[in-house]
């Protein structure tokens, strides 16, 4: 079990409440952060980027695949999905639509955009594989690389997302001119469908370096069939299967690690600010801590969060160790609580405590991990448009770096899995309806909370109560020269809530950064408020921490995510 420790004496020892007398330096104040990663200052609103906005038909190419139908990339209806209008060929999303709603993403409150991978794939549907239908979970017949993840070149970028002017460098300027960083969504795991083709496809199961040449052919062999001692172009591949038709790619091999670190080292100098991993419990610990100090090597501090999906903290929590590479994850174990209490379901606030690990457990550090209730990979979520709201109100006050999929602002095809709408187009159409939709406007206000506190973002989180419909904790931040604590209350009910809170109250002004309200407190004083249904508060606080028990808790707080015992 990896265990939080103190970290330093410095918070027990030094009393951020001592007044220093006339002429002599001010004490410095106690250390309570939750994370000092910078990225942690950002939500993160996730794209399909096909799936967006098609910003530039010119690039469509709707001819990709010739005249057979069951080569084609554009527009294909998945079998057997019915009405839901799913579809598993290309429909345009582009890196201009994307570009050009910049300011949409920007003004809903988020810092940052992960966009699929952007590397060339196949030009034509698959041929092998098993038949698709509405529940072809790892079924590829008729997919194309539309999503990204079939990598052929890593190196190049996949026709159908630049227009004239615009490229992958482009488009990242002028998403940070917006005021948003790029997170690049990467795969080392494996590149595109590879074997069980009725004949050879052009780029299946090929992959190509930055010069264009041909570096590995799985040939259309079964992975056994392959022969990597021998034959140079088998050299990138493992003799064994792993996820469906797709190659294996081999992290043993020395020219499989520096392939991926020269292609995604390319996409960091030409503006990505961060990566998501793709399939990272595929390729073992020792390829990522290898890739990891690569990366870092040349840009320290860079960040980077991996797919792991797993409900058990302990399976994923590894990927988290400095050992291992030390790089984040999506928070899997506590997303299966969030559809628990937001979703039909309607659990209480209490089934997300024991996942949230602020305590002790197995991560390196709970607050970088990256929380969500759904995305591409699962059904979205099935909830109320109040439902939503509650979410929202909770992923953008309580720790880690909330991460909300495209269309979660409009409750978009929400219930639906993969191959029954879950990927949708999203289009032009439905982001300008989107203003004013009620679930967009309740996150937009809270997620602009979050953006312009510091507390929320970084800081400790105390839990005050997490029971049935009523959430109260306060999150707090110490450090760099801020000061500030953030007290959440949130109502998931029918009816407004009444709350008390006494518990490590501070004396002094307390603002709402909802409502407005101003409140003094007094010492041994109460704060009371009424959270309207289905309605958050915040009350901040500036200043440092005074009250000897909330520091003694925020010391216990510190305990547990530096180093491992």
């Amino acid at each position: 079990m990896k265990r939080w420790l103190l970290p330093s004496v410095l918070a027990v020892l030094v009393a951020g409440c001592a007044h220093a007398p006339p002429g002599a330096e001010a004490p410095p104040m106690a250390e309570y952060h939750g994370t000092l990663e910078r990225f942690a200052a950002n939500a993160v609103y996730f794209v399909v980027t096909d799936r967006f906005v098609n910003g530039d038909p010119g690039n469509d190419r709707r001819d990709q695949g010739g005249p057979d139908p069951e080569r084609r990339t554009f527009d294909r209806p998945t079998p057997g999905a019915g009405d839901s209008g799913d579809n598993i060929g290309y429909l345009g999303g582009d890196f201009r639509g994307l570009l050009d709603n910049a300011g949409y993403i920007r003004d809903m409150g988020f810092g940052a955009v992960w966009l699929t991978p952007i590397v060339d794939n196949p030009d034509e549907a698959f041929t092998g594989g098993d038949s698709q239908n509405s529940d072809a979970l790892f079924k590829d017949r008729g997919k194309t690389g539309y999503h990204g993840y079939w990598g052929v070149n890593f190196f190049e970028l996949d026709e159908h997302l630049p227009s004239p002017g615009l490229d992958f460098a482009g488009l990242t300027a002028g998403l940070r001119d917006a005021g948003l960083l790029t997170v690049l969504d990467i795969v080392a795991n494996h590149g595109s469908p590879s074997f069980t083709m009725p004949a050879d496809q052009p780029k299946f199961g090929e992959l190509y370096d930055a010069d264009g040449r041909l570096v590995a052919d799985h040939q259309n062999l079964a992975p056994a069939g392959l022969d990597p001692a021998n034959n140079p172009l088998h050299a990138f591949f493992h003799a064994e299967p792993d996820l469906a038709q797709l190659s294996n790619l081999d992290d043993t091999n020395p020219a499989v690690l520096d392939y991926f670190v020269r292609a995604y080292s390319q996409w960091i100098e030409q503006g990505a600010d961060a990566f998501r991993i793709d399939t990272i419990r595929h390729v073992p610990h020792p390829f990522w801590k290898a890739f990891s100090d690569a990366i870092r090597a040349k840009h320290p501090g860079f960040f980077m969060f991996g797919e792991a999906f797993d409900h058990e903290a302990a399976n994923i929590a590894p990927h988290t160790w400095a050992e291992n590479g030390g790089v984040s994850v999506l928070d899997f174990p506590l997303k299966e609580r969030l559809v628990e209490v937001f979703g039909r379901e309607g659990a209480g606030f209490e089934r997300l405590e024991e996942r949230l690990y602020l305590a002790e457990g197995p991560y390196a550090n709970p607050y970088e991990l990256m929380t969500f209730y759904d995305n591409h990979d699962m059904p979205r979520m099935d909830a109320s448009d109040e439902g939503f709201i509650d979410a929202h109100h909770w992923l953008f006050t309580a720790r880690g770096i909330p991460v909300i999929y495209y269309g979660s602002e409009t409750g978009f095809m929400r219930g639906t899995g993969e191959h029954a709408g879950n990927r949708n187009y999203f289009g032009q159409a439905r982001v300008d309806a989107a203003l004013g939709h009620p679930i967009r406007e309740a996150m937009a206000r809270i997620a602009r909370v979050r953006a312009g506190t510091p507390a929320l973002q970084r800081g400790l989180q105390l839990n005050l109560e997490l029971q049935g419909d009523r959430a109260a904790f306060y999150r707090v931040l110490q450090h760099g020269g801020v000061a500030q604590t953030a007290l959440v209350l949130l109502n998931k009910g029918d009816a407004p809530a009444d709350f008390r809170i006494t518990q490590w109250l501070e004396p002094g002004e307390w603002r709402g950064a909802l409502a407005g309200a101003r409140v003094d407190i007094a010492a041994g004083g109460a704060l009371e408020a009424t959270v309207p249904a289905h309605g958050v508060e915040v009350f901040l606080r500036d200043g440092p921490v005074r009250d000897a028990a909330l520091r003694e808790a925020l010391v216990a707080a510190m305990e547990g995510a530096r180093p491992r015992d």
